[in-house]
Parts: C-alpha cells; structure tokens; sequence
C-alpha cells in the first residue's frame, strides 16, 4: 500500500502489517522517487518504500537535507538516486545607530575565517558616513571590525553572496565523549562556568537530568530534547543580562537563552561547549513569520571533533553560516558600544539563490 499521511503521523505498510510513526517522534522527513526517509530523534529508524504514492511533494531543499542522510545509509540509498546540488546563499545586515556623541564601537558581523573560501561576493562591511576601519582578530580568532561612530546617525551594512554545501548540520551519532584527562588542551577553557553559563550553580541539576543517559552525542541530545521543551521562546522575554541559570528557573527567552542553558548543562557534564553566532535563514524548512536575526547555537567537543547543536530548532538545518565562536554572548556580541547609543534599525537576510 501506499504511504498515507494521517493527522497523527505517517502510516505505512511493512512484513508485521500496518506500521505507523508518530508526528511527535519525528525529526524530519524526506523523499525521492524510490525512499521516504523519516527521522526520529535519535537516530534514522525508518526508511520505507512509497510505491504508488503521488501525495507528497518535495523542494531542492529538501532532496538536499536526503542527500545528507543517505551518506550515513548508502547501502540503503545510494547516491546516484538523489537529486542533490550545490547552493548559493545572499546574506548580509543593514543596522543604522543614533549616537549622541563620538562613540567607540567593536562589531563582529564578517564570516568566520573558516567560511572566507566560499565568499562569492565579499561581506565587506560599509559605513554611512564613512568612518576609518581597524580590524583585528580577537583570542578566539574571530574578525572584529574597530571604528568610532561620529555623533548623530551612523549606518552599518554588508550584502554577500556565499557558496554552500545545501545539507543539514552533518549528524555523528556514534560521536564518543572524552574522559577529561583526554581533553586537548585547547579545549579545556570551555568547561569552565562563564558570565551567562553558570555550569558551576547547574551541575547538581544537570547530574540528575542526565547522569543516567548514554554518554557520548545522545547525552548532548538528551541535553538539546530538554532545553528545546523546557524553554518557552517570544522576543518579548529577550534581556541582554539573563544567565543560563535564570532561563533555567524563568523557562522563557530568545535563542541565545537556549543555546547558553544547553552550554552550561554540557560544561557540568564534563563536555566542552562553546557558543555559536550564524547567519541562518529559513532554508528547507516553513519560513517563520518574525524579522530575520543572528542565530545563536552551540558547539560541542565529541570524537575529537568539535560538533553543531541547535537546541533552539532542535534539527539539523540548511545553510548555517559561523559568524563567531567564543565561551557565552559575551564574547561574540554583534556590536560593543563604549557610550551611549539608540538603534534605529536592525535588517538581517540569508536567503538562498534560487535559480531559474
């Protein structure tokens, strides 16, 4: 029989009789012309013949984020079956500043030095009027832009093209944990609390939340599935002083509130964690009727690599484009004003190119 999809999940038919997925337990899904892929969180379950089906209807994005999964089940779906390309992504900012007086400035808004490679068109940052740049790399190598914004208005805007793989945050299930004498070195400075990642007040919390599951990529799963549930999201909770241990007792905020709890948790379970800013636009998956913003993440150290997290969106996405690593917000602020200042504007977009 064909797949048939009911208002409390996807009903198919296998050797047992009539299966069915639950809405609730899927991740995501995707399909070509031979396979539907579901996948429920933790891992790929599920990968289920359609024949006959005429229903289902899927994007270039989509057939992308199959691309990706079918890499890690190949003797199930092999490559040359799926329609996978390239991408190309426009991002860039308009945010204009009123200032009082000459005010110094420290804004982090280039690509991560990691991504400059696949820079089409260059994100140089322009300002109105125009003002001297200095730039600098910061102690965790990210680009920072120096300037003094002159008194009155002052705008900042950048608008890039960039070249991009078009498949989701890649997924490493069997990722293991370190045992803390194992750790580089060079990772050790992410276990430690910071200003809004209080891992030092959460530990007993996190222990007894988590000290019972898998090590390795499920616990930071187990991490992510928690935050993700445990925090409501609205702009209107957002405040630029709230601490993962006040999200955690408020269990309301913006992206960042997400990523510095999910952070905090990880660093008491003995797992490096490092925060994330991206361009991250609605690439694959229902555009979201809300302005476009930075998108804030995290970055956990597994297997001898460090691995994307979103505990705000919970699931591998398209199109995440690093801005800026360091250990909380603090560190990676968009912008740093030394004075007084009003912002009059604040425009984001990361869109793909789509091509005819």
């Amino acid at each position: 029989m064909p797949i048939r999809l009911r208002d409390d999940g996807i009903e198919f038919a296998n050797a047992a009789g009539i299966g069915i997925v639950k809405w609730g337990k899927i991740l995501s899904w995707c399909q070509n012309k031979d396979y539907l892929l579901v996948y429920p969180r933790p891992r790929l379950d599920y990968i289920l013949d359609p024949s006959g089906s005429t229903a289902l209807n899927w994007s270039r994005a989509t057939m992308r984020c199959a691309a990706s999964l079918a890499t890690k089940h190949n003797q199930l779906w092999t490559r040359d079956r799926i329609a996978k390309d390239t991408m190309q992504i426009r991002l860039g900012y308009d945010i204009v500043f009123q200032c009082p007086q000459p005010t110094p400035m420290i804004v982090t808004l280039n690509v991560h030095y990691t991504r400059v490679s696949d820079l089409v068109c260059s994100d140089q940052m322009h300002t109105d009027p125009w003002v001297p740049l200095s730039m600098y790399r910061d102690g965790f190598g990210n680009w920072c832009t120096r300037l003094v914004a002159p008194a009155g208005r002052i705008r900042l805007s950048a608008d890039a093209v960039i070249n991009d793989r078009g498949t989701p945050d890649p997924l490493f299930p069997m990722a293991l944990q370190h045992q803390v004498q194992d750790l580089p070195e060079e990772t050790l400075v992410y276990l430690l609390p910071s200003r809004y990642c209080e891992s030092d007040l959460l530990s007993e919390t996190a222990w007894h939340l988590f000290g019972g599951t898998a090590l390795g990529w499920p616990r930071v799963q187990a991490v992510c599935d928690f935050v993700h549930h445990h925090i409501l999201f609205g702009y209107e909770y957002a405040r630029p002083t709230k601490s993962a241990w006040e999200v955690f007792n408020e269990r309301r905020g913006v992206c960042r509130d997400y990523a510095h709890l999910a952070i905090a948790l990880c660093r008491s379970l003995n797992i490096p964690a490092r925060y994330c800013t991206s361009y991250l636009g609605d690439i694959g998956v229902p555009p979201v009727a809300a302005p476009m913003d930075f998108a804030a993440s995290m970055e956990v150290f597994l297997g001898g690599a460090w691995h994307s997290f979103d505990p705000r969106n919970n699931q591998p996405r398209i199109g995440r484009v690093l801005i800026a690593r360091g250990r909380d917000a603090a560190d990676v602020a968009i912008t740093t004003t030394y004075g007084p200042h009003t912002l009059e504007r604040f425009t984001v977009w990361t869109d793909e190119i789509v091509v005819a």
